[in-house]
C-alpha cells in the first residue's frame, strides 16, 4: 500500500513505501521529511556529517525575497519565491525546534553617485509586478519614511525602496531544526559520511531515488556548474537594523541580513568559479566597507566568520527537477535562490512523485522533464 502525501489540505498516495534520500542540504533534508511524515521508510545519506558542511545551504543568507531577486531572476523563479514564503511558516511550524523567521519586508538603499543604478533596479522591479501581480507593490521611500522603518540608519540615505512582506529566516537554525525532526522520525535512517550515487541503487516498484546532491551530482548531470559565493558573519550589537538591507551598487548588489543575537550576513560576491579556496583580502574589505558605508557601527563589529561556498546552478540559471529513469528523481540547480524557493521545490516534486506531473509546475512556469 502506498504512502500517503498531504500538502494544505490535498491528499494523495504515494505509489511507494521507500525511498533513499541522495545528499542532505537544505532540499534533501526537506525532501526526506516530506516523504518520511507521508509514511515512506526514508534513508538519508551524505558525504559530509549531520552538521551540514559542505553545503551550500549552511553559508546562505537565507533571505525570502522574490521581488528584490528579480533583479537577477526570471518570472518563474519569482512565482515560486512568492509560493514558497507563503508556504514557510506552515513548514515551520512542524518543527519542534523554533527558527527565526521574520517577513518585515526589504529595504533598498542607494548612495547618491549610484542612483542611475537604482533608477534602473526600480524599472525592473516595477516590471516584475507586472508580471506577478500577486506580489506586493514596490514602494518610493524617502528619508523620514527610512528613519521610520529603521531609525538606526537615521537620514543618511535620502531615497530607497521598501518591499513588504518580504522575509527571511536563520539558515543554521532550520538545519539543525530539520536534522532534529529526521532524528526523531522512526522510519528514517541517517548515513552520514556515505556516499552514494543513484547508480548505486536499482530500485524496485516500492522504491524511490531522489537525488538531491547539489554539485556532488555532476557526474551523473555534468551540466551543473558552481557559482562560487562569499559572505562574512559577524558580531554587531550596536547595529539595530531589523530587516535585510541591500545597498545598489554599479557592481555587485550588497546585502546585509540580520540574524538573532546581534549577528549580520553580509554578502555580495558572486563568481563563475567552483574555487572554494577561502575569500579574497579585496572581496573581504569591499564587503566591510560596504557594510561600514551603510552604518558605521559595523566598525567595531567582531568578524565570527568569513565564508566561502559554490552553489549548484544549471545553464539557464534555472531549478530543475527531472526523472533521468523511471523511479529516480533529481533535484538540482537552485543557484542563490535556495531557501527562497525549496518550498516549492518540495511541493512540486512529491507532486511528481506521487502523480508523474505537477500541476504547480505549470503554474509556476517550471518546465519538467521526465523518464520515458
Amino acid at each position: 500500500m502506498g504512502a500517503v502525501h498531504r500538502r494544505g489540505d490535498a491528499m494523495s498516495a504515494l505509489p511507494f513505501d521507500a525511498a533513499a534520500v541522495l545528499g542532505a542540504g537544505l532540499m534533501g533534508r526537506l525532501m526526506a521529511l516530506g516523504l518520511a511524515r507521508a509514511g515512506c521508510q526514508v534513508d538519508v545519506f551524505d558525504t559530509a556529517g549531520p552538521e551540514a558542511d559542505g553545503a551550500a545551504a549552511r553559508v546562505a543568507a537565507a533571505m525570502l525575497a522574490p521581488l528584490a531577486e528579480s533583479a537577477v531572476a526570471p518570472a518563474s523563479v519569482v512565482r515560486m519565491g512568492h509560493h514558497a514564503l507563503g508556504r514557510w511558516p506552515a513548514l515551520l511550524a512542524t518543527l519542534d525546534t523554533p527558527v527565526f523567521f521574520q517577513r518585515e519586508g526589504t529595504l533598498v538603499l542607494w548612495h547618491r553617485q549610484d542612483a542611475a543604478e537604482a533608477a534602473r533596479l526600480a524599472r525592473v522591479l516595477e516590471c516584475t509586478g507586472q508580471q506577478v501581480p500577486a506580489l506586493p507593490a514596490m514602494q518610493r521611500v524617502d528619508a523620514d519614511r527610512i528613519a521610520a522603518l529603521e531609525p538606526a540608519l537615521g537620514t543618511r540615505f535620502a531615497q530607497g525602496l521598501f518591499l513588504p512582506e518580504e522575509g527571511q529566516l536563520d539558515n543554521r537554525a532550520l538545519l539543525g531544526a530539520l536534522r532534529a525532526a529526521l532524528e526523531a522520525m522512526p522510519n528514517v535512517r541517517l548515513h552520514w559520511q556515505d556516499a552514494r550515487s543513484p547508480e548505486d541503487f536499482s530500485p524496485e516498484p516500492h522504491e524511490r531515488v531522489i537525488d538531491c546532491r547539489g554539485l556532488g551530482a555532476r557526474p551523473q548531470w555534468p551540466a551543473v556548474r558552481g557559482v562560487r559565493g562569499e559572505v562574512v558573519r559577524v558580531h554587531a550589537p550596536e547595529v539595530a537594523i531589523t530587516r535585510p538591507v541591500r545597498l545598489v551598487h554599479p557592481r555587485y548588489p550588497l546585502y546585509i541580513a540580520p540574524k538573532p543575537e546581534g549577528v549580520f550576513v553580509i554578502g555580495a560576491t558572486e563568481i563563475e568559479s567552483a574555487d572554494l579556496s577561502p575569500a579574497s583580502v579585496r572581496s573581504t574589505l569591499e564587503l566591510l566597507s560596504a557594510a561600514y558605508a551603510v552604518h558605521s557601527g559595523f566598525a567595531e563589529a567582531r568578524i565570527l566568520e568569513i565564508a566561502t561556498q559554490c552553489r549548484p546552478t544549471l545553464p539557464d540559471n534555472l531549478p530543475a527537477i527531472r526523472q533521468p529513469r523511471p523511479r529516480v528523481l533529481q533535484i538540482n540547480g537552485l543557484y542563490r535562490h535556495g531557501f527562497m524557493i525549496a518550498p516549492a521545490m518540495l511541493d512540486m516534486a512529491l507532486e511528481v512523485l506521487a502523480t508523474g506531473h505537477s500541476a504547480l509546475a505549470e503554474r509556476l512556469g517550471l518546465p519538467m522533464e521526465t523518464a520515458a
